[in-house]
C-alpha cells in the first residue's frame, strides 16, 4: 500500500536537513569518533561515515509522529559503508579496531538463535554478531553499531586480528554482486543504553521502510493469557484425545487454558522413497520429521479421522497418559543406537552387524509401542451426544473443544516457513515445489553443530517459488481458518538463507516469503495471530516484521542436555533467561517478546515461573498429560486463565549490560519491568553454564554454579521507559516486598542497595510500591496478592481520597488470596465489595485480609481502607 501524501512530505523534508553544528559523529584521519572521543582507530581509507538523512530518501509509511521523534534526534546517527574494487557476493571489510572499551552483543550461536556476548576488544566479538553496543564513559553515553540491509546485500559484525571489528556484507546469490555500500551499519548513540536502542531501530525503521515497530502494531489476542503446548508433552505422537485428555487435565486443577498450540506433529507429511500419498509413520523425536515434506495442506489421517462429537459424549475415548512416554523413552533408546552405529562408522569400524540388530530391534519396539493406537484414539463412539457423526477432521475436533472448553479462545497450529521442515513435496499439491539444495554461508562456520541443521542439509528444501507464496500461504491459512484454527506459529524461519542462490539472494527471496506471509495473516488471523520462532536474525526483523508482532526471545525450553550432561536438566535453564532478558533488548523494539514454554514439573519449574511471572508475555506450559504442578501454576495464573501481566517487556538492569550472568562468577541476573501502580525486579542466579567460543557450544561450567551475592536498588528499575511509570520514579519513599522471602521494607532512593544472595537456580521477586502520604502522618502502599509470583501485577484500580473528615483508599484487585499492603497506621474499617470485613494489621506495618476469587465479578475484588 502507498504511504499517504503527508507522510512523505515530513520524511524528505528531515532527508534535507543537515545542521553540521551538532554532529555526533566523526571520521577523519583515521579514526571514527563520538563528540570528540575515539571509538575505532586503524580505519581503513574505504570506510565512509555519512549521517542518518544525508542523502535522498524513499517516502516512509511511518507516522507523522515517528518520523518527527526521528527527525529530532537524527544528528545523533549515522550510517558506515565500505567500497572495494572488486564486485563479489560476499564481501569482508573492517571498520577499524577497539581494545580496552566494554561491549555487550548479541550473536547467531546456531543458524535460527541468538545469544548475549561480552568482551572488551573487537577480536572478542563472536562471528555472526547481531548487533554491540559499546560503552563510553568518557561522555557517559552508549554507541550501538548495528548491521543492516543495504541493497540485496545482509550483514553481521565478525571478530577481526588485533582488536579490528569486521563487517560482512553477502547476498546468498553468487549471481548477485556488489562492490559499494554507503549504508551497511548504522551506528547511534545516547546517554541511556535503553533509549539507543529505541533511538536506533526508530531510525532504521523510517530509513529501510521494510518492518514496523511493536508500537505500531497489535499483539497477538494471547499476549495476557495462560496456554500449553503441546511439543514436550507428545513430540510427534500428537493426536486428539491426547490434546483433549490434556486440556482436561488443567481445567481440573483449576487453571483454565485460554489458549493452545498444537506443534509439530498434526501436519499432512512424508519421506521422500515413501508412499506420496500416506502419511509418514509412528513418527516421535524432533530430528525424524526433518527430511519429511509437506504433501497436503490440511491435517494428518490422526486428526482427519476425528469423529465430530465422539469427545462430547459421557464415554469419550480413553487416552493412557504413560504412552507418549514409553514412545518417547523407546524413541530416544533407538536414537542413541543409531548414534552409537554412526560413531563407530566413524571410527572405522567395518562389521555393524551387531549394531543393525540392535536398530531393527528397537524400530520393531518401537512400531509394537504404537499398535493400533491411531484407531481407538481417533474413532470413538459419539456415544449419547446429539452432535452429527457425520462431522470430521480438524473442524469438528476444534469445534468440540470449544463447545468444551468454553474459555478457549485461540487454537494455533505449527507449521514450518516452508511448510513444513523439508518444504512441500514436488508434485504432491498444486504448488510449484521444488527441491533445492541447501548451501550455509561461511558465516555459519561459527555457530554450534545442530540437528536440525544437518537434516535440512541431507533432504534439501522442497521450495515453493517465490511467485507463489502468497498463494502458498493463503491457501494453508485460509483452510485453518476455516476449520477453526486462530493463528499459527511458524517455526524454521532461517531456512530461506540456506535456499537462495537462484532467487536473487536471501533478501529478494525473503521479500517474497514475507510479504506473502503479512498479507495472509492479514486476511486471515486478523493480522496479529501468529508467532515467529526460529528467527533470530537481522534478515528476518528487518524484512518480515511490518505484519508480524510477536515472537520467541530464547532458544527451546530444553528440559535436559541433549548431549547427555546430568547438570544440563540445571544449567540450561539459566542460559535460557539470559537468550530472553538480552534478546529483549533488540526484538522487544520490533516484536513482543515471548519467553517460550516451559514445564510445571521440571526440577527447575520454580525458576523458570519466576521469570515468566514478570516477563511482560503469556505464560505457557508444555506439561505432559497428568505432570502438572498446580499449586505452582496458581502462582502465575488465575483461574480464569488470564495472568498479572507486567505493563512492559522485561529486561536486564543496567548493571547487568556489560556482565556475564552465566560464568563470571559473580553477577546475578537481574530484570526490570513495571506493573500499573508499581515496578518489579526479579534477581535470578542463571549461573553455571554458557557459550565456549573455541568449543563453539554452550556446555556447563560447574565451578560456576553456586550461590552469587548482589545488590537491588530502587534506581535499577528504568522507571523513564514508560511515560505511565515515569512518575512513580520520583516518589520519596517505596516499600520493597521481597515474593520468596516474604519481607516487607521501607526505603528511599536514598537508601543503601538491599544485599542479597541467591542460591543457584533460584531467585527472588522484589516488588517496588510508590508510597503515598495521606493526612499528615499515614503513609500507605499496597503490594498485591503474596500469593502470585507478581503481586503487583494483581492490582487493577486504586484511588486514595483525602479530606479533613476522611481518609479513603480504594484498591481493585484480580484474583483470590493473601492481600498485603503497608501501612504505619491501622486503618478504621475495610469493606470489601462494599461489606465491612476484619483484617489484620501489625505494627510492623503489614496490612492484610483474604480475598475470595468471585467468577461472577471477573475475580475482581472491591477493597476500601478508611482510616
Amino acid at each position: 500500500m502507498a504511504p499517504p501524501n503527508d507522510h512523505a512530505s515530513p520524511l524528505l523534508s528531515i532527508c534535507k536537513q543537515d545542521d553540521s553544528s551538532d554532529k555526533y559523529f566523526d571520521l577523519s584521519n583515521g579514526k571514527f569518533s563520538v563528540k570528540g572521543f575515539p571509538l575505532l582507530s586503524e580505519v581503513p581509507s574505504n570506510v565512509t561515515f555519512a549521517p542518518l538523512f544525508s542523502s535522498i530518501c524513499k517516502p516512509s509509511d511511518a507516522s507523522p509522529a515517528l518520523l518527527q521523534r526521528v527527525q529530532a534526534l537524527s544528528h545523533k546517527g549515522g550510517f558506515l559503508g565500505f567500497h572495494k574494487e572488486a564486485p563479489s557476493d560476499r564481501l569482508m571489510n573492517s571498520l577499524g579496531k577497539f581494545t580496552g572499551r566494554e561491549f555487550m552483543s548479541i550473536f547467531r550461536f546456531k543458524t535460527w538463535w541468538s545469544t548475549m556476548w561480552v568482551g572488551n576488544s573487537g577480536s572478542d566479538l563472536q562471528m555472526e554478531t547481531q548487533w554491540v553496543l559499546l560503552n563510553v564513559p568518557e561522555i557517559r553515553s552508549y554507541v550501538i553499531i548495528i548491521p543492516v540491509i543495504d541493497g540485496s546485500f545482509r550483514s553481521a559484525l565478525h571478530p577481526g586480528t588485533d582488536g579490528h571489528v569486521m563487517i560482512c556484507a553477502e547476498s546468498g546469490s553468487t549471481k548477485v554482486t556488489a562492490s559499494s555500500f554507503d549504508a551497511i551499519a548504522y551506528v547511534h548513540v545516547s546517554e541511556n543504553p535503553y533509549n539507543v536502542m529505541k533511538e536506533a531501530y526508530s531510525a532504521l525503521r523510517v530509513h529501510l521502510n521494510t518492518f514496523k515497530l511493536l508500537e505500531e502494531k497489535a499483539a497477538p489476542s494471547l499476549v495476557d493469557k495462560f496456554g500449553w503446548c503441546t511439543w514436550d508433552a507428545f513430540y510427534l505422537t500428537v493426536e486428539p484425545a491426547g490434546v483433549w485428555h490434556g486440556l482436561n487435565d488443567f481445567v481440573e486443577g483449576g487453571v483454565s487454558p485460554r489458549f493452545i498450540i498444537i506443534d509439530d506433529g498434526w501436519q499432512s507429511i512424508n519421506i521422500d522413497g515413501e508412499n506420496p500419498y500416506e502419511d509418514a509413520k509412528n513418527l516421535v523425536l524432533g530430528g525424524t520429521q526433518m527430511t519429511a515434506r509437506l504433501y497436503r495442506i490440511d491435517e494428518c489421517e490422526k486428526f482427519r479421522k476425528y469423529r465430530g462429537g465422539s469427545m462430547l459424549g459421557p464415554h469419550p475415548p480413553s487416552f493412557d497418559p504413560s504412552k507418549p512416554k514409553m514412545l518417547i523413552s523407546k524413541a530416544i533408546e533407538l536414537e542413541h543406537a543409531v548414534k552409537d552405529r554412526d560413531k563407530a562408522i566413524e571410527y572405522g569400524v567395518t562389521d555393524l552387524h551387531s549394531f543393525e540388530c540392535k536398530i531393527q530391534k528397537l524400530k520393531q519396539e518401537l512400531d509394537d509401542t504404537f499398535g493400533g493406537e491411531e484407531k481407538s484414539v481417533s474413532t470413538g463412539s459419539s456415544g449419547s451426544c446429539s452432535c452429527k457423526v457425520d462431522r470430521h477432521g480438524m473442524k469438528a475436533f476444534t469445534g468440540d473443544l470449544r463447545t468444551k472448553f468454553k474459555g478457549l479462545d485461540d487454537i494455533y497450529v505449527w507449521h514450518a516457513l516452508c511448510g513444513a521442515w523439508g518444504g512441500v513435496r514436488p508434485g504432491a499439491t498444486h504448488l510449484n515445489s521444488k527441491i533445492i539444495p541447501c548451501k550455509l554461508s561461511d558465516g555459519l562456520d561459527g555457530t554450534m553443530d545442530d540437528l536440525a541443521v544437518v537434516k535440512i542439509i541431507e533432504g534439501g528444501v522442497g521450495l515453493v517459488q517465490p511467485d507463489q507464496a502468497g498463494d502458498f500461504y493463503d491457501s494453508m491459512h485460509s483452510y485453518l481458518a476455516d476449520v477453526g484454527i486462530t493463528g499459527v506459529k511458524v517455526d524454521v524461519i532461517h531456512t530461506l538463507e540456506y535456499v537462495s542462490e537462484e532467487y536473487g539472494g536471501r533478501v529478494e527471496l525473503a521479500k517474497s516469503y514475507y510479504r506473502g506471509l503479512s498479507d495472509s495473516l492479514s486476511k486471515n488471523f486478523k493480522g496479529s495471530g501468529l508467532i515467529s520462532s526460529m528467527q533470530q536474525c537481522n534478515d528476518f526483523f528487518f524484512l518480515g516484521t511490518k505484519q508480524i508482532s510477536m515472537g520467541r526471545v530464547g532458544d527451546d525450553f530444553w528440559f535436559q542436555d541433549p548431549n547427555g550432561d546430568p547438570m544440563g536438566v540445571y544449567w540450561l535453564q539459566g542460559v535460557h533467561m539470559i537468550h530472553c532478558a538480552y534478546n529483549s533488548m533488540w526484538i522487544g523494539q520490533i516484536i513482543q517478546p515471548d519467553w517460550d514454554m516451559f514445564q510445571s514439573d521440571h526440577l527447575c519449574a520454580k525458576f523458570h515461573a519466576g521469570s515468566r511471572a514478570i516477563c511482560g508475555g503469556p505464560v505457557y506450559v508444555s506439561d505432559s498429560v497428568g505432570g502438572h504442578d498446580f499449586d505452582l501454576l496458581k502462582k502465575l495464573v488465575y483461574p480464569d486463565g488470564t495472568i498479572p501481566k507486567c505493563q512492559h517487556f522485561a529486561l536486564p538492569t543496567r548493571d547487568c549490560l556489560f556482565k556475564n550472568p552465566l560464568f563470571d562468577k559473580k553477577t546475578i541476573l537481574k530484570i526490570w519491568n513495571f506493573n500499573k501502580h508499581g515496578g518489579v525486579i526479579g534477581a535470578f542466579n542463571c549461573q553455571g553454564a554458557g557459550w565456549d567460543p573455541k568449543e563453539k557450544r554452550i556446555k556447563g561450567y560447574s565451578e560456576c554454579y553456586k550461590p552469587m551475592s548482589g545488590s537491588v536498588h530502587v534506581t535499577d528499575i528504568e522507571w523513564d521507559q514508560k511515560k505511565e511509570a515515569a512518575q512513580m520514579g520520583e516518589a520519596e519513599e517505596y516499600i520493597i516486598h521481597l515474593n520468596q522471602a516474604e519481607e516487607l521494607l521501607l526505603v528511599s532512593p536514598k537508601s543503601e542497595a538491599l544485599q542479597i544472595t541467591i542460591e543457584p537456580s533460584s531467585f527472588e521477586i522484589f516488588s517496588f510500591v510508590p508510597v503515598k502520604k495521606l493526612c499528615t502522618s499515614i503513609k500507605f502502599a499496597p503490594v498485591g496478592l503474596t500469593n502470585m509470583f507478581n503481586s503487583g501485577g494483581t492490582i487493577q484500580e486504586l484511588g486514595y481520597f483525602d479530606s479533613e473528615a476522611e481518609t479513603c483508599v480504594k484498591i481493585g484487585v484480580k484474583g483470590g488470596g493473601n492481600f498485603l499492603s503497608y501501612s504505619n497506621a491501622s486503618p478504621n474499617k475495610c469493606f470489601l465489595n462494599g461489606a465491612e470485613v476484619a483484617f489484620e494489621w501489625l505494627d510492623n506495618g503489614r496490612l492484610s485480609l483474604n480475598l475470595p476469587w468471585t467468577e461472577a465479578a471477573g475475580g475482581i475484588s472491591n477493597v476500601a481502607f478508611l482510616f
